[in-house]
């Protein structure tokens, strides 16, 4: 009994992540894992914003001030309505995607803490030191408020192996869902996408999976499309929580359940001690999901072994492997 196959997420990302010489400096910041690891599984689509806005490559440094403009080092020059305009302009190009890649550190394009400068304020600081490391990126700020629901990550942030696993994980059930609605879906269709994610969503906010299952049970109901945006924005919001160790477990004997039975009590007992011992952090997650896909699967129980919380995103992405 094989898995369902794995969609392929659309991801924009920050043109110079993949190798392109486009940062300031006229040099890239090829990421190895976007490039390597993951391109195989995705589409990407480029995106470089000070290249789209015309200032070409090298360029000068640009700078956050703290009354949120862009500007140039040395203050000669402001491209914060560029920049802006520039990003009201592709919010359409990215709303039908699965997921977005920034390059951190960036004033168009970083996510968090970023050094902000006197915008001649009194009181501020005026030796060239910033002000603050509050800034957000100008483009990636606007992107963000226009497309709450979408996955977005720092380049940065993602060589934390626990965050990776988790953007990856929601960039693929971003894609899973984007193919449900993109097509001529049914309320059943609905009904089988939610029961496919029960433990899935579980491992991430049980609350979260409440909420959807009242959205799911007016499915026949309701207007299709205040349903299905309900059901995007409870999908997401249930997916940004990050799944932590207890509720794993949880998860982990919630698929545990219907398999007992059918098991003898040393295979049961070698799951309990596999989940256990990931629990305390001893082991990861992929050594108690392989037992109890392993079994699931030879078991021939469908509902188990079709759920997506035991193969969440392709196998060779090996990201459930960290402790």
């Amino acid at each position: 009994m094989n898995a369902p196959a794995h969609p392929r997420p659309r991801l924009a990302v920050s043109s110079c992540l993949l190798g392109a010489p486009v940062r300031y400096n006229g040099g890239h910041s090829r990421d190895r894992f976007l490039t390597g690891a993951l391109a195989p599984h995705v589409d990407w689509t480029p995106v470089c914003p000070e290249m789209e806005i015309g200032l070409g490559t090298p360029r000068p440094t640009l700078r956050l001030r703290t009354d949120g403009r862009l500007v140039t080092k040395n203050g000669d020059a402001d491209h914060t309505g560029a920049m802006t305009a520039l990003a009201e302009r592709r919010v359409p190009d990215l709303s039908d995607l699965d997921g977005y890649v920034l390059k951190s550190r960036s004033p168009s394009c970083g996510l968090l803490g970023l050094p902000r400068y006197a915008s001649g304020t009194p009181g501020e600081r005026t030796d060239g030191q910033p002000v603050d490391r509050r800034g957000h990126g100008l483009f990636a700020d606007r992107i963000r408020a226009a497309l709450p629901d979408l996955p977005t990550e720092e380049d940065g942030r993602l060589r934390d192996p626990v965050l990776r696993e988790h953007f990856v994980e929601r960039v693929f059930a971003h894609a899973r869902l984007r193919e449900l609605f993109a097509r001529d879906w049914r309320p059943r269709d609905l009904v089988a996408f939610h029961s496919a994610h029960k433990l899935q969503i579980l491992a991430h906010t049980p609350s979260g999976y409440r909420e959807m299952g009242r959205i799911v049970a007016r499915a026949g109901t309701r207007d299709r499309e205040a349903l299905e945006e309900d059901y995007r924005h409870a999908f997401a919001a249930a997916f940004a929580v990050r799944a932590r160790r207890g509720r794993h477990a949880n998860a982990l004997m919630h698929v545990l359940g219907p398999l007992s039975e059918r098991l003898n009590q040393p295979r049961r007992h070698d799951i309990v001690t596999a989940i256990e011992s990931y629990r305390v952090g001893e082991s990861p997650l992929s050594v108690p999901i392989a037992l109890l896909r392993h079994h699931a699967e030879g078991e021939e129980l469908t509902y188990l072994a079709t759920q997506t919380y035991l193969n969440p995103f392709p196998e060779p992405l090996a990201l459930r492997h960290h402790l």
